[in-house]
């Protein structure tokens, strides 16, 4: 088991890479999440008529020309 996590003399270099990919994908998951969540509230915000429609915002603006 020693020679595992010695990984033949590379641990130095292997085990800092398997910690650094392991936190660049937490980090994705844990933005995901939120992201994920701020897209509920806007979508709840949007269906009670609290936040601003921008499609409707430029139907009563009406066209450039």
């Amino acid at each position: 088991m020693q020679n595992f996590f010695a990984m033949g003399g590379y641990a130095a270099f292997v085990w800092p890479c398997y910690a650094i990919a392991a936190l660049v994908m937490a980090g994705i998951a844990i933005q995901s999440v939120m992201d994920f969540r701020a897209q509920q509230r806007l979508v709840r915000e949007l269906d009670k008529g609290k936040a601003a429609r921008p499609r409707a915002a430029a139907r009563e603006a009406g066209p450039d020309r």
